[in-house]
């Protein structure tokens, strides 16, 4: 890979990891545009690794507070709102964790094609503004189950298939709860972290099994940038949802959708 192409799908992974809209979606689109050849895995792992680092620092005091709640839990604490929250994002996080364990491989092989990102990219997007727009705002973050988390969890776990988004399905499977907006964002992305680091721990262990070159000055230049620039998508969508909601999302994957469609046709 050139620095060039670095940089840019590490910008694009650092835009669309946290906004609604499909990173994986992307990180195939913008190759199969420009013709360039998948990016592989090493590159996969370090975006990853920078998406999870500016998440963990942008949410700090909530991973400190979940890091606080799985020591209490360690201690026979499982009553407090800290071990408790701890608790829920961990039941959360095994739907997508054994879904990733077993169908990983099938989906990378099978689903990673533009026109099945044509379909989940535009189904998934009118679904999420359903949910925003009828959906009840009427419940907090601290309002969090456990039936709550395994619902979303379950959620999280679709969004192996290319164009689903991460975000996007879970944020759409909380205001179909009735979270607030916000929350639902927040919970949604706190819920994100463990996931990432269970899958780009496992493509990096698989790195080292196969006995890869990786080029370590290459993949730390995205790791910075993809870190920076998904710390400020972070910033700004959290603005965005609270103040106008998700229709703009809705608008931008549908466009998407069809410029795909378009381009294959």
């Amino acid at each position: 890979m050139t620095t060039l192409q670095i940089i840019i799908l590490a910008i694009v992974q650092g835009i669309t990891e946290f906004l609604p809209i499909s990173s994986s979606g992307h990180l195939v689109l913008v190759p199969y545009l420009f013709e360039w050849t998948d990016q592989g895995l090493a590159f996969d792992v370090a975006v990853h690794f920078g998406s999870l680092t500016a998440v963990c620092i942008f949410f700090r005091k909530d991973i400190a507070s979940l890091l606080s709640g799985g020591v209490q839990i360690l201690g026979g604490k499982i009553a407090s709102p800290e071990s408790r929250m701890a608790l829920a994002i961990a039941l959360g996080t095994v739907p997508a964790a054994l879904a990733g364990l077993l169908l990983a491989s099938w989906i990378e092989q099978n689903l990673r094609d533009p026109a099945v990102i044509v379909y989940t990219l535009a189904g998934y997007g009118i679904l999420m503004a359903i949910a925003d727009r009828y959906g009840r705002r009427e419940r907090s973050l601290a309002a969090v189950g456990y039936k709550d988390a395994f619902i979303i969890g379950c959620a999280q776990a679709l969004s192996l298939v290319p164009g689903t988004s991460r975000s996007g399905i879970t944020i759409t499977a909380a205001r179909f709860l009735g979270f607030e907006r916000q929350d639902a964002a927040r919970f949604s992305f706190l819920l994100s972290a463990p996931v990432i680091f269970l899958a780009a721990s496992y493509k990096f262990i698989g790195l080292i099994a196969n006995g890869e070159a990786v080029a370590w000055k290459e993949l730390g230049l995205g790791v910075l940038v993809a870190a920076v620039v998904a710390y400020a998508s972070i910033d700004v969508f959290m603005r965005v949802v609270t103040r106008i909601g998700l229709l703009p999302f809705t608008v931008y994957r549908l466009i998407l959708a069809a410029i795909i469609l378009y381009v294959m046709v």
